[in-house]
């Protein structure tokens, strides 16, 4: 859809707000350059995202749409060219925040990783992998955003990115396995003795709570990583520690479920209300924690 950059930032934030109203109001509270950058990126994050999670493309649909994106990324960054909506409004952005073409490009070939195919079991360098593309480049775009450009803003969304991942992946394995996905890795659920061969039939092996809780303990080793980086740093990191209350408060609430409702799929593992998010939001722009 062709229009200025002020049209192209304005349907960026009515993406977000749609797609996430926390987020949004949190974004919406930001200095007006950073917030505007923060739709711009979310957009474009929400639109690769819905192209390798659209059921009603073919695997060779996906991968051309992805590669479309792919060049006007290219064009954007090398060029300067906004052709297309979402990079009109990155463009400003890209250019005051100094944002990168490799961590756009990450979160692409991330996209790519669903869109191939299912995955199922991957070990745990390519679960890091899948990990490192679709959360942490996303945080390694917004740290710079943020003020924390440098290497201290890199470890930051390294360690928050993964976090907020596995936090997801742990929310979502019924849901993911109906898709037939697993992106539980292959060494812990060897060690737990649970059969791969049906997706759908993980969680209900008497191996799937260890599975589970292995997992888990690594991802709370990086919401303790995040923490300890967010207090070496000076930045407004109040949106990150936004991200991090409401993701880590309803991954803490999951570790206390049985073994039994782990694995119940009546048992819904989305465990935070948007009323609770939204106050958490509130909370910490004030008070800067939760």
């Amino acid at each position: 859809m062709a229009g200025s950059a002020k049209e192209a930032i304005s349907r960026a934030a009515a993406v977000t707000k749609s797609a996430s109203s926390s987020f949004y109001w949190a974004m919406r509270l930001m200095p007006r350059p950073k917030r505007e950058a923060m739709f711009a990126i979310y957009a474009f994050c929400r639109v690769v995202d819905d192209i390798a999670d659209e059921p009603g493309m073919s695997r060779k649909e996906r991968l051309a749409a992805l590669g479309q994106w792919r060049q006007r990324i290219a064009r954007l960054m090398d060029d300067g060219l906004a052709e297309e909506d979402i990079c009109r409004a990155l463009l400003p952005s890209v250019r005051a925040f100094g944002l990168r073409k490799e961590d756009f490009v990450a979160v692409i070939d991330g996209m790519e990783m669903d869109a191939t195919g299912p995955i199922v079991a991957p070990d745990m360098a390519t679960l890091d992998l899948y990990c490192d593309r679709v959360a942490s480049a996303v945080g390694r775009l917004s740290v710079r955003v943020f003020g924390e450009p440098g290497e201290l803003g890199r470890k930051i969304a390294h360690h928050q990115g993964r976090a907020l991942q596995l936090a997801n992946i742990l929310r979502d394995v019924q849901e993911d396995a109906e898709d037939g996905r697993l992106y539980l890795p292959r060494e812990l659920l060897d060690k737990h003795g649970v059969d791969i061969s049906d997706p759908a039939a993980v969680t209900a092996q008497p191996g799937y709570a260890g599975v589970w809780r292995d997992l888990a303990r690594v991802t709370q080793d990086h919401f303790d990583a995040t923490r300890a980086l967010f207090a070496k740093s000076r930045a407004d990191l109040r949106p990150a520690y936004i991200m991090m209350e409401v993701y880590e408060r309803n991954f803490c609430r999951m570790r206390t479920l049985t073994d039994a409702e782990l694995a119940d799929p009546a048992v819904s593992k989305r465990m935070t209300s948007k009323s609770e998010k939204l106050f958490a939001a509130l909370k910490i722009w004030l008070w800067g924690r939760a």
